[in-house]
């Protein structure tokens, strides 16, 4: 690192999920990347189901629809429609315990940087279902087309998200059908563009990229085929798929017969495209650093994307090897998942704190004062997923929220809360401003102290 500011508070509030009084935080960049690079031990310990396991839900749900429909008013169809409530339900419970899941890895992990890249990686791919006991499966979703390939390249998540039956449900695919192809002839629903526009706007190219009408059409036609059965399995429709070559960017794919293979290379040249690069590095350097990433910094990570056809571990570290990266100021505002998730960490909560099936009391701890906070669990207001700008996050009612769950929160999840003058260096290490010292010495007591340290300025920045 000769030349760059390292420092472990900096690689833990900056780069992973906050410091903590238990664990140590990396020695170097190095060090950083090796836990990104092995194994994925809080995966393994805090287990969130994966979208294979959550497809057993949906083709439960869907044999008991089956039932339903052939025994339209007996008995057997008003039991079916009780137990797809019944699942409905346990789903929804589910969501709850992935939350507690999701934060206990931030707590607990010695690899916070893998934590924030999964997050960071399942709002850019933001997806969520519609309907049924789909609505509850972005925790799977992002477990399985999202965390494996954090260090990965991209095309191979690009790749594994548009095989995933949440996010072709979110974004209309199933529904989309190829004008010439055998379903489009017999007029079964026509072309829906919505997916290939968001593929080369928000997760490729970027808005102002450069592609026109004609490629999102092209794109389009070429994702027909694009679909999953009742059982959330994923496939391929060749009656579905528009025959035919199509260009996109002036490339052509494909041919008679529509094939995977031929999405797969068109998603092969848009995840190398020097756009895609810059569009990707911009984002994460926006999301990590700052609102105003160093124009060097956003230069290296694109640069080192393009070199190695598109690595997504290469671009991390080509932003942790720019000293701007190491700037001393906290410039960006946390948002409720990284508050929480800090603060947890910051006041070394055990995991028993809540037990993992306890869904109504997280819920009550969790879910619903992170709504107040702007931010309601796996739901965000559109494809573009969570607002990176800071003024979004600190309203008046939003920063309210954060400082009644700081004051409140912690004697809930705790025995005992830590001494306040012991607490403001383990939250926030060598940066303790001081007059957030001085206040927490003067607490009257160890709720106000602790609150006080959770909702300063000083803890609200990353």
């Amino acid at each position: 690192m000769s030349g760059l500011s390292f420092t472990r508070e900096i690689a833990e509030i900056r780069f992973g999920t906050g410091l903590s009084p238990r664990l140590r935080g990396p020695r170097n960049l190095e060090d950083m990347m090796r836990r990104l690079k092995g194994k994925d031990h809080a995966a393994q310990l805090y287990k969130i189901e994966p979208f294979e396991e959550f497809a057993e839900r949906i083709a439960r749900v869907s044999a008991l629809w089956k039932i339903r429909r052939a025994n339209r008013g007996s008995d057997a169809a008003e039991k079916a429609t009780q137990d797809i409530g019944v699942e409905k339900r346990r789903a929804r419970k589910a969501q709850q315990r992935w939350l507690w899941q999701a934060l206990r890895r931030r707590a607990h992990t010695q690899d916070g940087l893998r934590e924030r890249l999964a997050f960071f990686w399942g709002d850019h791919f933001t997806a969520r279902g519609k309907v049924s006991v789909m609505k509850r499966a972005t925790s799977p979703y992002v477990e399985s087309a999202i965390r494996p390939h954090v260090a990965g390249y991209f095309s191979d998540m690009l790749k594994a998200v548009i095989a995933q039956p949440v996010m072709l449900q979110y974004l209309d695919q199933k529904a989309s059908v190829g004008p010439e192809s055998a379903a489009g002839k017999k007029k079964e629903n026509g072309l829906n563009e919505n997916f290939a526009r968001e593929l080369l706007e928000l997760h490729t190219l970027g808005v102002g990229g450069p592609y026109s009408q004609a490629d999102v059409t092209e794109l389009a036609e070429l994702l027909t085929g694009l679909t999953y059965n009742q059982d959330g399995v994923f496939g391929f429709r060749e009656e579905f798929a528009q025959p035919g070559a199509e260009t996109v960017l002036g490339q052509s794919y494909g041919g008679d017969a529509a094939a995977l293979s031929d999405v797969h290379a068109a998603l092969d040249d848009l995840a190398r495209h020097p756009a895609t690069a810059r569009h990707l590095a911009q984002k994460m350097a926006v999301h990590f650093v700052s609102d105003r990433p160093d124009s060097a910094l956003v230069d290296a990570m694109q640069g080192r994307y393009l070199e190695t056809g598109g690595h997504l571990g290469e671009m991390v570290h080509a932003m942790l090897a720019q000293p701007a990266a190491w700037a001393p100021e906290f410039a960006n505002v946390k948002q409720p998942i990284d508050f929480v998730g800090s603060a947890l960490r910051a006041l070394a909560v055990p995991n028993e704190a809540l037990a993992v099936n306890d869904w109504k009391a997280i819920r009550l701890a969790f879910t619903v004062p992170m709504r107040l906070m702007g931010q309601t669990w796996e739901e965000p207001l559109g494809p573009d997923g969570w607002s990176e700008d800071d003024s979004e996050w600190i309203t008046p009612q939003r920063f309210a929220a954060r400082v009644d769950w700081a004051m409140n929160a912690p004697q809930g999840l705790l025995a005992d809360l830590p001494d306040p003058r012991d607490f403001v260096t383990a939250a926030l290490g060598r940066n303790v401003p001081d007059a957030l010292q001085f206040a927490a010495n003067a607490a009257e007591d160890k709720r106000t102290g602790v609150g006080l340290v959770l909702a300063s300025p000083a803890f609200q920045r990353m």
